[in-house]
């Protein structure tokens, strides 16, 4: 998902940027996903949609000034969108 030319992880829902990208099984760069998310073409984490959105609300909160609980209402309504979670 983009959001005026901003690309999101496909898994947690950050803001991507270079030096963010996680990497796939041969090494390079995967074009979806985080590196807190993805590493070496695997999910880092054996996670829910629910699990992942209870992880990222306290950095979410802290990072744009909401609560947790506006954070998690948020992405509650974003992650469905996302390549992970369909």
């Amino acid at each position: 998902m983009e959001f005026q030319n901003q690309k999101f992880c496909q898994s947690c829902g950050m803001p991507m940027e270079g030096a963010q990208y996680g990497t796939e099984a041969d090494g390079g760069l995967s074009p979806d996903y985080c590196s807190y998310c993805y590493e070496n073409g695997k999910f880092t984490a054996d996670v829910t949609m629910d699990q992942m959105i209870d992880f990222c609300a306290k950095p979410m909160a802290d990072a744009t000034g909401m609560t947790a609980d506006e954070a998690k209402a948020q992405m509650a309504g974003f992650f469905p969108q996302l390549k992970r979670w369909k």
